[in-house]
């Protein structure tokens, strides 16, 4: 009876260290441990989608990550401190850009290098930037300036009047 006592408890330590394992590949392999590197920040209007944890890219390329998202009482605007890699530096002149992997979400902080020879210094602010753009806001102003030129044009049967007002 012990014995089976014995090999209960090795079969639980055994699967305890594999869902420990299985945890840390997935906080390895997620990015939610960070990237080692320097701060930065940027500010605004809107980063819808944008999480503690989501990539930082430039070129496609990870190079960083979001660290914290907060936002400006006075200012209204939504404050985004991300990390980037130490060996990147950044142009004065530089954008972030609030981007969407694909139509069903996954944002991340796009970073475009600008032309500067100063660069910005650890701590520093991004200051060119561009919020997300809401897929919803779009498809609503496509579809009224669809209907729109759907109400714009003559109804079949009718003839189109012409410009001179010269009779029918």
């Amino acid at each position: 009876m012990a014995r089976r006592n014995v090999a209960e408890v090795l079969a639980g330590l055994l699967v305890l260290l594999v869902a420990a394992g299985f945890l840390a590949y997935a906080l390895a392999t997620s990015g939610a441990a960070g990237v080692p590197g320097y701060r930065l920040s940027a500010e605004f209007d809107r980063i819808d989608g944008l999480t503690v944890g989501s990539d930082v890219r430039m070129a496609g390329v990870k190079v960083g990550s979001v660290a914290t998202t907060s936002i400006d009482p006075k200012t209204y605007l939504a404050n985004v401190g991300f990390t980037v890699q130490k060996n990147i530096q950044l142009p004065t002149d530089s954008s972030a850009t609030i981007a969407s992997q694909s139509l069903l979400g996954g944002d991340y902080l796009s970073l475009v290098p600008g032309g500067s020879e100063q660069m910005i210094p650890p701590g520093g602010r991004v200051t060119i930037t561009q919020g997300s753009v809401s897929l919803e806001d779009l498809l609503g102003k496509f579809i009224f300036s669809v209907t729109d030129l759907v109400s714009s044009l003559p109804k079949s049967g009718q003839k189109p009047s012409s410009g001179a007002g010269s009779p029918p």
